[in-house]
C-alpha cells in the first residue's frame, strides 16, 4: 500500500472514532486538513509573488488605513513591519 493510501485510511480511521456528533475535541481536524492542503496547492500555483505585491498595493493604497487597523486589532505582526 501507497504512503498516501495508509495516510488517506488513518485519517478516514479518525474520522470514524470521532463518530458522528461532530465533537472534534481540541482541534477541528477536517477544517485543519482542508486547510493545510489549500495553502499547499496555492503556495504550489505559482500565484504567492503576485498575491504579495496585491496585498502590498492594497496596504499603500487607499484601504490601507482599515487593513493595518485590523492587522493590529487581530494582534499580529506583519513582515518587514513594526509592531504598534
Amino acid at each position: 500500500m501507497a504512503q498516501n493510501d495508509q495516510t488517506q485510511n488513518d485519517q478516514n480511521q479518525n474520522d470514524q472514532n470521532r463518530g458522528n456528533d461532530g465533537i472534534q475535541g481540541e482541534g477541528n481536524y477536517d477544517a485543519a486538513r482542508r486547510y493545510r492542503k489549500e495553502q499547499e496547492t496555492f503556495a504550489r500555483s505559482g500565484k504567492v509573488e503576485q498575491a504579495a505585491h496585491e496585498a502590498e498595493e492594497a496596504l499603500d493604497g487607499p484601504e490601507g488605513a482599515e487593513l493595518e487597523r485590523a492587522r493590529r486589532e487581530s494582534g499580529q505582526v506583519g513582515e518587514g513591519r513594526k509592531p504598534s
